[in-house]
């Protein structure tokens, strides 16, 4: 497929290096920044010609904002925002043109570890008739599993995205200083929370949960929020809160309500 990308940050970067892997024609890269076009066009190598398919990948912020300026002769064009609406695209389909989103459900740091962090990620797509067709193609063709998404449904979806996503880093972080405030090297962890998330998608997050809440040892969690308290107070808020998210969880909501008061 003859692919141009609009956008050369993270996603759009990961997408037209794993495009070009893939056997793609990588036709042209364009966006805002001129340095960060350069350096993506070094990597990618673009061919030229007319796209068959014009990628947006800016913030969702401004998708709406290149729609009502940039012109295509591309058969279709898809943005890679999971929760954007299809219809911001809708300048492009007055031109004649398909619209959709293609979502990779992928973190990327950059351009270059997200194009090796695609293969084996979901992408959800938004799209109708011929264009769905071909996005759960490009899709397969990435090494991606593909599934269907409808606009209505995005929202939700996407917070369950950011969840998964930036709510684990939100609570690594508070372990993390907390590990620090104990003396001990965060590292350590690692084994413990790859083992954790492997159990929660094995088994479901409900019976994968242990610890001294699911256990309802009330002594121990009051001995940590206490050691908390003093050590780490800036972290105290956060611990009780993600305390009676658990406990909520384990079931034990009524143990623990004067606990996590």
């Amino acid at each position: 497929m003859k692919i141009a990308v609009y956008g050369p940050g993270r996603a759009g970067g990961a997408l037209a290096l794993a495009a070009s892997r893939a056997g793609h024609q990588i036709t042209g890269i364009d966006g805002r920044d001129p340095q960060a076009v350069a350096v993506l066009t070094d990597v990618v190598h673009p061919h030229g010609g007319t796209p068959e398919l014009l990628i947006i990948a800016v913030s969702d912020d401004a998708i709406g904002a290149v729609a009502s300026v940039l012109t295509t002769s591309a058969r279709a064009v898809v943005h890679v925002s999971g929760a954007v609406p299809v219809d911001v695209l809708k300048p492009f389909a007055d031109d004649g043109s398909l619209i959709g989103s293609f979502h990779p459900l992928q973190t990327f740091p950059n351009a270059l570890v997200g194009a090796d962090r695609l293969a084996g990620a979901a992408v959800a797509v938004t799209a109708e008739g011929e264009l769905n067709a071909t996005l759960f193609a490009l899709a397969e063709s990435l090494g991606c599993h593909p599934f269907a998404i409808t606009d209505e449904r995005k929202p939700l979806y996407h917070a369950a995205a950011a969840a998964s996503a930036n709510y684990t880093l939100a609570t690594l972080a508070v372990a993390s200083e907390l590990y620090i405030a104990a003396g001990v090297d965060p590292g350590v962890a690692q084994p413990l929370v790859r083992a954790v998330v492997d159990n929660a998608f094995e088994l479901g997050p409900d019976a994968a949960l242990t610890g001294p809440i699911a256990r309802g040892d009330v002594a121990t969690v009051k001995a940590q929020i206490a050691a908390v308290r003093t050590a780490a107070p800036d972290m105290i808020d956060a611990f009780i809160d993600l305390g009676r998210i658990t406990a909520d969880i384990a079931g034990n909501a009524d143990l623990f309500s004067e606990v996590f008061e």
